[in-house]
């Protein structure tokens, strides 16, 4: 069994997720290869297009939001979208590479990939079994229009929601969203915060803003500083956004404010906070319910994120709230009373831990 896990680089969460089902398998003893679908056209047209979704995400959130609502309203399972007109680009390219590295299963956590593999199918060329992955708590528009064998879903309430857009309910795996086996345990604070070189004395607010630094961080530092000042050390996770992070680091040079450039120690650093404040990306949101760490959700990303938001508000599994005044008002509440007892059950109740371990036992049993 030779697996290939079929990515694309707008945005982090679709390659964590990816990572995490190719780390289980390897871990396994399987053949798998991890791979951006876009990088087989050129590096460089990959890079461009990754930089144009920051560039829009983050300077143009309302553009993004116009674009996110126009596809909920045109993406239709009958007929294929424009989307996948372009994407269909990449078809031969990508019919290539499976056929010379004799791929037996194809993973989707991304639209794109998917959009591509369906048109290969329709095509009759294509011998391999499929597996997409949703990597957000909503049906984003277009994944109506792919025909992957299987599709894994975040969690089984939104069985109901894939289905009225089109896609075949036998389809549909609740399983959850797959996570790196490094989330799935969470070592002592102080151990963590020896191992950062961070302060252990006082509260640790951990602020993470997404693989390109998405928000008004230095606003909410502010509010949390003038708040909670003498009680808290606030630890900034700022992405690739350098200009961020100059900012930042200018702004707030005070030695209770860490600002963490780019960083493979996620995990190491949620084991060192006591709240998480994060925009509510699909994957992050789930690494920190794997975690059980108290979260407050911050400015979403227009569109999927805020679906996301929603989602784990309405389950008790974080706090949700568009402006900071009321951000740093939950932050103190989860520092100051119990209340994050529940938020952890309910975490606990519906997040699978398991995911990337249950979705390798099923394509082992495929």
């Amino acid at each position: 069994m030779k697996t290939l896990i079929l990515s694309c680089n707008t945005g982090q969460g679709h390659n964590a997720a990816g990572m995490a089902v190719y780390e289980e398998l390897i871990r396994r003893g399987h053949a798998c290869e991890f791979m951006d679908m876009i990088s087989l056209s050129s590096e460089n047209i990959s890079k461009n297009i990754s930089n144009l979704y920051v560039s829009i995400t983050t300077k143009a959130p309302k553009v993004f939001q116009a674009l996110y609502n126009a596809g909920g309203i045109i993406s239709n399972s009958k007929h294929k979208s424009v989307i996948y007109l372009a994407n269909s680009i990449m078809k031969d390219k990508v019919y290539e590479y499976i056929e010379k590295n004799n791929i037996d299963i194809i993973v989707m956590p991304h639209l794109f990939p998917a959009e591509v593999i369906t048109k290969l199918k329709h095509e009759n060329r294509l011998n391999a079994k499929t597996l997409a992955i949703a990597t957000d708590y909503t049906c984003i528009p277009f994944w109506e229009e792919t025909e992957p064998d299987y599709f894994v879903i975040p969690h089984k309430d939104l069985i109901d929601e894939f289905v009225e857009k089109g896609i075949p309910k036998e389809k549909l795996l609740p399983i959850g969203i797959p996570v790196s086996q490094e989330f799935s345990t969470r070592i002592l604070k102080s151990e963590a915060c020896a191992k950062l070189n961070l302060d252990n004395n006082k509260k640790n607010i951990l602020i993470m803003s997404g693989s390109m630094g998405y928000g008004h961080i230095d606003k909410l530092i502010d509010a949390l500083l003038s708040r909670l000042s003498d009680k808290i050390n606030i630890i900034v996770l700022g992405g690739t956004n350098e200009t961020l992070k100059t900012k930042l680091r200018q702004r707030f040079n005070n030695k209770n404010v860490y600002i963490i450039d780019f960083t493979k120690q996620v995990s190491l650093y949620m084991d060192a906070c006591d709240i998480l404040l994060t925009k509510p990306g699909g994957l992050t949101s789930t690494e920190s319910a794997v975690k059980n760490i108290p979260t407050i959700f911050t400015n979403p990303i227009p569109g999927c994120e805020t679906k996301n938001a929603y989602f784990f508000e309405q389950r008790n599994m974080a706090y949700y709230a568009n402006n900071i005044e009321s951000q740093v008002d939950y932050a103190e509440k989860l520092l100051t009373d119990e209340s994050y007892k529940d938020m952890i059950y309910s975490q606990n109740q519906n997040i699978n831990k398991n995911a990337a371990k249950d979705i390798c036992d099923f394509i082992e049993s495929w």
